[in-house]
């Protein structure tokens, strides 16, 4: 397990941890994990609440999580990986290694039906995946939709599939826009997944237990938790309120997104959100990805992978929240070009992302600060605890400079 040892002082959290006990305290989360990295020394690690409230189980370092989406941030490395060693090219057309995807049909403006379509002006590219501009969905966000409506009829996310299952399921539906003209998070991450199974010649979880699991040190990552560990898996809730998330209140659903889940092997390997990990794990993680040591990728890589891909005027957009201006994204996350009201003003620059249940990661090249944090509760990814940690850890650093 990554040392989870403070090696800098002069930093004061003090705001940030008591932040963090008033939304355990007000019954919002269970409890929660986080760690601050300034260049690449922890400067403050900390864990408040619970791992089971129920059982009165204190949450402890080597507790394990749900991390769902933080999952795409290393299938975005292995593909980066295979990029490194010439297998693949960032604008190779996936057809070259997924023959389904190839001369997609794309829906009209308005289309009422899956049939009211146009054939896509360009390939699906690597590049388009990477930076969820390929023009698929998910069928998670947008109710009512023809594709929302496709997507869950033909069970798009049935773990009991495998991903070769998975990309003949997606060839019978049509795109939502022309590859690289717009923005939608989608199942491209998993398609990459299959992406690294074709151009590795090894099975998803083979090569990145080989190529980064390992020498990382990342012992509790993977596909399911051993049994001798399931006393370490935290508990999952979900608010009281799914359209208020600061209503207290807390429900247990620990057989979500279906039972069994984390605990049993499933032939689905997703790649955009099947892995658990812990704090420790995640943080080595991301500690390759910073300069001053030894890391996964190369640096300019990890440059390109912090660079917004999406076309001019293209912004990140979720049906709920609108289009989000100001953030774009790269080839491993989101990418803050321009931070709004709820960003802190040091952000611009910052690469990050996060899982549904409120794990999160980010990296701040102008700040030098990197920061994790690690919860489990159900639409907790853009939820006012993470933006509030976030805000405070960015003023504890820049008050000790």
């Amino acid at each position: 397990m990554e040392t989870m040892d403070v090696r800098a002082s002069g930093y004061d959290f003090g705001a940030a941890h008591a932040a963090m006990r008033r939304y355990v305290d007000g019954d919002i989360l269970s409890g929660v994990s986080s760690a601050i990295l300034v260049g690449r020394d922890l400067v403050d690690v900390n864990c408040v609440g619970w791992a089971d409230r129920e059982a009165e189980i204190p949450l402890r370092l080597d507790h394990i999580f749900r991390v769902f989406s933080n999952t795409k941030l290393v299938t975005s490395c292995a593909v980066l990986l295979l990029f490194e060693e010439g297998r693949l090219k960032l604008d190779d057309p996936i057809e070259l290694f997924i023959p389904q995807l190839a001369n997609r049909p794309v829906l009209r403006p308005g289309a009422t039906a899956l049939s009211d379509t146009e054939p896509a002006v360009r390939s699906i590219t690597v590049r388009h995946l990477l930076s969820h501009s390929s023009g698929l969905s998910y069928g998670i966000f947008d109710p009512g939709t023809v594709i929302f409506k496709a997507y869950n009829e033909h069970k798009m996310l049935n773990p009991a599939t495998t991903l070769t299952d998975m990309m003949e399921t997606l060839a019978e539906l049509p795109l939502t826009f022309h590859p690289g003209t717009s923005w939608e998070y989608s199942v491209a991450t998993d398609v990459l997944s299959r992406l690294v199974e074709v151009a590795s010649g090894q099975r998803f979880d083979e090569f990145i237990q080989a190529r980064i699991f390992g020498p990382l040190g990342m012992v509790d990552t993977g596909f399911v938790v051993p049994e001798k560990s399931r006393s370490r898996l935290t508990a999952y809730y979900a608010g009281a309120d799914p359209m208020d998330p600061m209503k207290p209140g807390l429900g247990r659903i620990d057989d979500s997104p279906y039972p069994g889940a984390y605990v049993r092997p499933v032939p689905r390997l997703s790649g955009g959100g099947g892995l658990v990990s812990t704090l420790p794990d995640m943080v080595a993680l991301v500690r390759s990805l910073l300069p001053g040591g030894s890391t996964l990728l190369k640096p300019e890589t990890i440059a390109a992978a912090m660079t917004n891909q999406l076309a001019e005027g293209v912004w990140m957009r979720f049906p709920m929240l609108g289009e989000l201006q100001g953030k774009g994204f790269g080839l491993a996350g989101g990418v803050i070009l321009e931070p709004s009201p709820l960003d802190h003003a040091a952000s611009r620059g910052e690469l990050y992302w996060g899982g549904v249940a409120g794990t999160q990661w980010w990296i701040s090249p102008r700040a030098n600060l990197a920061g994790l944090m690690m919860t489990q509760r159900q639409m907790a990814f853009a939820h006012p605890f993470a933006r509030e940690f976030k805000r405070l850890a960015y003023e504890a650093v820049a008050r000790a400079r």
